[in-house]
């Protein structure tokens, strides 16, 4: 099994203070901490193991309990009946092969380990003997005071990197640090002052999970039937944890034949496939939520008790499939009396009415009766459970969350939608609930927000038109209105494409005969001076839309950049067009004395309505051609590919050839190229699209402003 070491506790006694190492752990796995090391250097063997005895008392299986370094403690505590899951070794204590030996397979065994000789060793290991890395100081800290150099986050990263192993970040980590430390690879967080010393362990840790489950895409397993015909069971689960944020998972229980008619048929495969399906995706994935739907009957159920009793899964909702919105019996009698078993392994429970009623053992006299019962039953069961009211007669539909262990008692009210698509509208509720409170959202917000989504579904299941009786929801009508179907390059794919898509304007550029004369020196002085007069005048403002591009840029890198280029493009450049039109004098008003032409106009007109009537994506997407065609150019006018002699330094032209192929203009020309396809590829469709026309129209100006010149002075 692999294990959730998202929040992982390192107990300290004396942090722990007068609230004691014991009742500081309760709270903390109340608020879901998911691994507990008991670390108490200065205790005795037989101290540590009435410690863990305690401990496995109040965890009540609902974390993991390893014990740092003492080994036979851990074995002794075991034959005691303590439930320990394991040890934590540090380099220097027992071997790891050894541990693994007396601890057997399933143990969870971590290892210190912060430099490059240490992983060299963990890959020596036979495979299977560790199962995870604590890695760190992330920083300094006071509770480990002869703790190795900190790592900070980048060392921290480039461990994750090379380590084989999942990798949990310790040493002056907190709650700050979980989104940072979770990006750069982390597989939990290990905490010791930040719970132990926290005036509300169980609060923090809470606030701690919140903040690691948004910081990822939670992993959402269904354990239910198929619907062939794809309106519910698993295949509404997986849609549903789609459209709700999530990645899904499904292991079968059961095979149907059902349309959107009826169920016609039921297959319960052996219950041995159903216990392979779940062992291989524990022994793999860490499951962040469980639904759970139709079990069909007893011994599935028991197998699925089993399972969540090994696993212990930090979310399961349960949605007791029991007859169909058709008026099928979707659950075996016998199986009935199973399922109260299972209802007090789940965190939330969502019965229909007729659902309710069964698990309560009695009929459920209206609304206000159902929320009676509704709250007997989580009492009972120790979960919260949502009562549905779809069933009910008349123009409302309410839903209610009902916990009697914290108090919660929400009533959702809202017009029942008029439709008969409501095939599988329960299987879908339940599984957006658990992804979105695997997401880190409590469940008053993650049961509003799922009813909000699915009532959109409802409203726009008309459009799907599927089968002749009760058609499912839609459940990506809202996603594909707000995001429709566009595919979103990557910066790469932005770049190949734009650089294809204008094949054809590069290709008339290295035919103009102002290019080819260029490269084999026969380009005559007076259209290369006119050349020089025109770029001049297009630089001066050209730096002024760079200089617009700075102001805009939403990161500090890239306002230096484009800021870097506007300087450029005024005293390089400037400078180098000067020392041709007049080499004694330099940058004078005699620069910009030529009148613009026709094309050059055009050019500054149009880089001055982007940069002044659109957004930085768009101008930065105008500004790039002058960069990446000039580049282009030059690097082959220097490779020979015009012919030999632009490479020649008697070439007439050969200090102005030569400005072409700068390789720090080159290297200017790659950033610029990543900053706009990077900004294209996180645009929105339109955006990308105005982005695209922009940089294809400055393309088209930037071959006409080439053929200018040998217009003008040679061809005209």
């Amino acid at each position: 099994m692999i294990a959730d070491l998202s929040l992982y506790l390192v107990t300290d006694r004396a942090l722990c203070g007068d609230r004691g190492v014991i009742e500081t752990v309760r709270q903390a796995v109340d608020g879901g901490v998911r691994i507990v090391q008991l670390r108490d250097k200065h205790a005795s063997d037989e101290e540590i193991v009435e410690q863990l005895l305690d401990l496995s008392r109040v965890i009540d299986g609902r974390a993991l309990l390893v014990v740092n370094d003492r080994l036979d403690a851990a074995l002794t505590a075991r034959e005691r009946g303590a439930r320990v899951d394991g040890v934590h070794l540090g380099q220097g204590d027992t071997s790891v092969v050894r541990a693994r030996e007396l601890l057997g397979a399933t143990a969870l065994i971590g290892l210190t380990a912060n430099s490059d000789a240490h992983l060299d060793a963990v890959r020596a290991l036979p495979p299977g003997t560790v199962d995870y890395l604590g890695v760190g100081v992330i920083r300094p800290t006071s509770t480990k005071p002869d703790h190795p150099p900190a790592l900070g986050v980048d060392g921290f990263r480039s461990f994750v990197t090379a380590s084989p192993l999942p990798c949990v970040a310790i040493g002056g980590v907190g709650i700050a640090d979980t989104e940072t430390l979770r990006a750069a690879g982390a597989a939990g967080l290990a905490v010791v002052s930040a719970l132990c010393a926290a005036e509300d362990p169980r609060a923090d840790a809470a606030a701690f999970i919140r903040r690691w489950r948004r910081s990822g895409t939670p992993r959402v397993l269904s354990i239910a039937g198929s619907d062939p015909s794809g309106g519910a069971g698993i295949q509404a689960d997986l849609k549903s944890i789609a459209a709700s944020g999530g990645y899904g998972m499904a292991a079968i229980t059961a095979l149907t034949a059902q349309s959107t008619q009826g169920v016609s048929g039921v297959h319960v495969p052996p219950v041995d496939v159903l216990r392979a399906q779940l062992d291989a995706l524990a022994e793999d994935i860490v499951i962040d939520a469980v639904k759970i739907g139709m079990l069909a009957d007893a011994e599935v159920v028991n197998a699925v008790v089993d399972w969540l009793d090994r696993v212990r899964p930090p979310i399961v909702v349960l949605d007791p499939v029991m007859v169909a919105t058709s008026g099928d019996r979707l659950l075996d009698p016998s199986a009935e009396a199973a399922l109260q078993e299972l209802l007090t392994r789940a965190h939330l429970i969502t019965p229909n009415l007729a659902e309710l009623a069964v698990l309560a053992g009695r009929q459920v006299d209206g609304w206000d009766d159902a929320l009676l019962v509704a709250d007997d039953l989580s009492k009972r069961t120790g979960a919260a459970v949502l009562v549905k009211g779809g069933h009910l007669p008349g123009d409302q539909a309410p839903d209610a969350l009902i916990d009697a262990a914290t108090g919660v008692r929400q009533v959702f009210t809202g017009d029942r939608i008029a439709t008969e698509n409501t095939h599988g509208t329960g299987c879908s509720l339940s599984s957006a609930i658990a992804t979105r409170l695997a997401r880190g959202e409590d469940a008053v917000a993650a049961v509003a927000a799922s009813r909000t989504w699915l009532r959109e579904s409802l409203r726009e299941s008309g459009t799907l038109q599927v089968g002749r009786g009760h058609g499912p929801i839609n459940h990506f009508a809202g996603l594909w209105d707000r995001g429709g179907l566009t595919t979103r390059a990557s910066a790469a794919e932005v770049a190949a494409e734009w650089w294809d898509g204008i094949a054809h304007t590069r290709a008339e550029i290295d035919a103009l005969p102002f290019i080819r004369a260029l490269a084999d020196g026969t380009l005559p002085r007076a259209p290369f001076l006119c050349y020089l007069e025109q770029d001049a005048l297009y630089l001066r403002e050209y730096a002024r839309v760079l200089a617009e591009a700075s102001r805009l840029a939403p990161t500090s890198a890239e306002q230096a950049f484009w800021a870097d280029s506007a300087h450029g493009s005024i005293v390089g450049e400037l400078e180098l067009h000067a020392s041709w039109l007049d080499p004694t004098q330099g940058i004078t008003d005699a620069t910009f004395a030529a009148q613009p032409g026709p094309v050059t106009t055009a050019y500054l007109d149009h880089l001055r309505s982007v940069a002044f009537g659109g957004g930085y994506a768009e101008l930065v997407a105008a500004i790039l051609p002058c960069f990446w065609l000039y580049t282009d150019l030059g690097e082959r006018l220097h490779a020979g590919e015009f012919g030999a002699y632009a490479r020649d330094a008697e070439h007439p032209y050969a200090s102005w050839l030569a400005t072409y192929a700068d390789p720090a203009f080159s290297a200017a020309t790659v950033q610029a190229v990543a900053y706009v396809t990077q900004a294209a590829a996180v645009a929105d469709e339109e955006t990308r699209g105005r982005m695209r026309r922009a940089f294809e129209a400055s393309s088209t100006l930037e071959r006409d402003f080439f053929r200018a010149p040998w217009e003008v002075h040679v061809a005209g």
